[in-house]
C-alpha cells in the first residue's frame, strides 16, 4: 500500500513534491498525498495543478496540460484550464479535493488599530472540527501515515526579529506550530517530518528558549494537549546520530544546531540552512533512522548557466527630490534601444574601474525579456541534475523565465556588482561603491545592509532563496555581466530544485513568493528516501 501523506502549510508543494517523486521498479509512486493544505491563493492553484499532473504516470500526462503551462496569452491559457477541467473531469475534482485552500485557526488578538485579528474561540472549534473530519476521511482508517509541513516562520527568521525587537509570545506566527502539534496528539501519525528556519535555534520568548519547547512538545503533544491522549514521540536529527538515549529509549542530541541541515551539503545548488525534525511514533520504531549523505557542492553556474540570456527591463530613472526629500522619476519606455543605451552608458561609466578600455561594441546583448515560457533547446552536461531530475523533454523550453524591469540607476548598480565580483571574486558592499553610485538611503553605509546589492556567485551555490525575492532582485542578482538583472522565477525555482515542469501559478510577484517560501524538493526526495525505509521496516 502507499503511504498516505498529509501536508500542512503546504506552500507550493516543495516537500511533497520531493516525497511523491520516490517511485518502487514499476514506477507507481511510494507516498500517496491524501491532502494538502495551503492558504495562500497562488500558492493553492500551483498545488492543484501539481496534484492533477501526479495523477499521471510521467508518460502519460496529457498533452493539454503541456498546451496550458506554455500558453502566453493569459486569455487562451484560461480557456485551455477550463478545456482541461472538461476533458479530464475526474482527474481534476480529485486534484480540488487533494488541494485544500484553507486556513489552520489562530486565536484572536487586538491589534495597535483595535482591529480584531484571528479567530474567536467557537471559530477555532468549528474550524478544528472541520480539519479533523476531512482528515479523517482522507486517512480511511489507516494508522500509519507521514505528516509533512513547515509552520509560518517570518517569527522565527533572524531578519524579522531585528526588525521587531525580538519575538512577542503575543505573535500568532510563533504559535502556529501548535496547530501543527494538534493534528499530531489528535490523529497520531507513524512519523512526522517538521521544517523550520534557522533562526528557531536561537529563538526565545523572555529567557525560555522557544526550540526546547518545541522539542519537548513534539516528543510529548499531551503538554498541550492532555485531553487528546496522544502517544509519544522520538525526534531525531536527519543529519546526525544521537549522542545517547534517556532511560526509555528516546534520542538525545548535545547541540540543538544538530537539527540543522545545510542543503548545499546534500546536493542543494543553495546554502539553505534549515531545522528539519524526524518524528517517529514510540511504537512504530525498532531501529535508528539513516542519515542524509553528504555529496559535492553544485556550482550555480552548472545549474542555470545553460538556460537563455535574458536582458533586464528598464521603467524609470531619478530625476530629483521634492521638498519632502522623495525622489522624483520619470518614466523610460521598455525597449531594447533605450535599455542598450543605458547599459552602455553605465559600461562606460564604470569602465576605468574594471577595464582597461571600452569594450560595448564588443557585446551581443540579449535581445529578450522572457516569457511564461519560452521555445529553447537546452543542452546541460555540466548540470548534475538535469538528465535525471530537472529534463522534461515534452516542454523543448523553459517555463515561468521572464525578467523583471527595474530602475535605471539599478541596473547600473547591478551592473557595478557583477563586474565588480568577475573582476574580484565576491560581489562588492555599500562601501565599495563610489560615492555618485550609493543609493539615497540613510543607511546606505550603514552594517544592517552592507549587502543589499548581492550578486550570486557562479561558481559556489547560490545564497538562500527566501521569499523576499519577490520583493525586489537586490539580493539575487545574475553573475552575467552581458545581461545586467535579477534572477528569474524559474533559475531560482532551479536553485531551489523544482523540476523544469513544474509550473508556478499567479502573476510574477506570487511566482517569486511561493518559490521562496519552499522547501527544495531534491532536498525533501533524500529525506523522503529515509522515511520510506522507517516504513519498511
Amino acid at each position: 500500500m502507499k503511504i498516505p501523506i498529509i501536508d500542512l502549510f503546504a506552500g507550493p508543494g516543495g516537500l511533497g513534491e520531493g516525497f511523491s517523486s520516490i517511485t518502487d521498479s514499476n514506477g507507481e509512486r511510494i507516498f500517496d498525498i491524501k491532502l494538502s493544505i495551503e492558504k495562500d491563493e497562488h500558492a493553492h492553484m500551483t498545488l492543484r495543478l501539481r496534484s492533477f499532473y501526479r495523477q499521471f504516470k510521467k508518460e502519460d500526462v496529457p498533452e493539454i496540460y503541456y498546451a496550458y503551462i506554455k500558453e502566453n496569452n493569459l486569455k487562451k491559457q484560461a480557456e485551455l484550464l477550463e478545456q482541461l477541467k472538461t476533458d479530464f473531469k475526474k482527474e481534476w475534482n480529485h486534484s480540488e479535493d487533494e488541494a485544500w485552500k484553507f486556513e489552520l485557526p489562530f486565536k484572536e488578538e487586538e491589534t495597535k488599530d483595535e482591529e480584531k485579528k484571528g479567530y474567536t474561540p467557537q471559530e477555532i472549534i468549528e474550524k478544528h472540527l472541520e480539519i479533523d473530519e476531512r482528515i479523517t476521511n482522507k486517512l480511511e482508517g489507516q494508522r500509519n501515515w507521514l505528516l509533512i509541513g513547515g509552520p509560518p516562520c517570518q517569527a522565527y527568521s533572524l531578519v524579522g526579529r531585528s526588525r521587531n525587537q525580538g519575538i512577542s509570545n503575543k505573535d500568532h506566527r510563533v504559535h502556529l506550530y501548535k496547530e501543527y502539534l494538534r493534528i499530531i496528539a489528535k490523529h497520531h501519525p507513524a512519523v512526522f517530518v517538521m521544517e523550520n528556519v534557522k533562526g528557531l535555534l536561537s529563538a526565545k520568548i523572555g529567557k525560555q528558549k522557544v526550540f526546547d519547547s518545541i522539542k519537548e512538545d513534539l516528543k510529548n503533544p499531551s503538554i498541550v494537549f492532555p485531553e487528546l491522549n496522544p502517544p509519544q514521540y522520538k525526534v531525531y536529527s536527519l543529519v546526525k546520530p544521537p549522542d545517547d538515549f534517556d532511560t526509555e529509549g528516546f534520542p538525545i542530541y548535545n547541540n540543538d544546531t544538530d537539527y540543522l541541515i545545510k542543503s548545499e551539503k546534500y546536493g542543494i545548488p543553495q546554502r539553505r540552512h534549515r531545522v528539519i525534525l524526524l518524528g517517529i511514533r514510540e511504537d512504530f520504531e525498532n531501529q535508528l533512522p539513516e542519515n542524509l549523505q553528504q555529496s559535492k557542492e553544485i556550482k550555480l553556474k552548472n545549474i542555470i548557466g545553460k538556460l537563455p540570456a535574458l536582458r533586464s527591463g528598464i521603467r524609470r530613472e531619478v530625476i530629483g527630490e521634492n521638498e519632502k526629500g522623495n525622489h522624483i522619476y520619470s518614466k523610460i519606455q521598455n525597449t531594447q534601444t533605450n535599455w542598450e543605451e543605458a547599459i552602455i552608458a553605465s559600461r562606460r561609466k564604470l569602465n576605468y574601474l574594471f577595464e582597461d578600455r571600452d569594450k560595448s561594441n564588443d557585446i551581443k546583448f540579449p535581445t529578450t525579456q522572457g516569457k511564461n515560457f519560452v521555445v529553447y533547446k537546452l543542452n546541460e552536461n555540466t548540470n548534475p541534475l538535469y538528465k535525471n531530475w530537472y529534463h522534461e523533454p515534452r516542454l523543448n523550453g523553459i517555463l515561468n523565465h521572464e525578467t523583471r524591469t527595474h530602475l535605471k540607476e539599478d541596473l547600473m548598480r547591478y551592473l557595478f556588482s557583477a563586474l565588480y565580483l568577475n573582476k574580484n571574486g565576491d560581489f562588492p558592499k555599500l562601501r565599495d561603491y563610489p560615492e555618485w553610485l550609493l543609493p539615497m538611503h540613510k543607511n546606505a553605509k550603514g552594517g544592517k545592509f552592507a549587502d543589499r546589492f548581492r550578486t550570486q556567485r557562479p561558481d559556489q551555490p547560490a545564497t538562500t532563496i527566501t521569499s523576499h525575492i519577490s520583493k525586489d532582485g537586490h539580493y539575487f542578482i545574475h553573475y552575467d555581466t552581458i545581461q545586467c538583472r535579477s534572477l528569474t522565477v524559474r533559475e531560482a525555482a532551479r536553485i531551489q530544485t523544482f523540476p523544469d515542469n513544474y509550473y508556478f501559478c499567479g502573476a510574477r510577484t506570487a511566482q517569486y513568493h511561493q518559490v521562496g517560501n519552499a522547501v527544495p524538493p531534491f532536498l525533501a526526495k533524500q529525506i523522503g528516501e529515509i522515511v520510506m525505509k522507517i516504513f519498511q521496516i
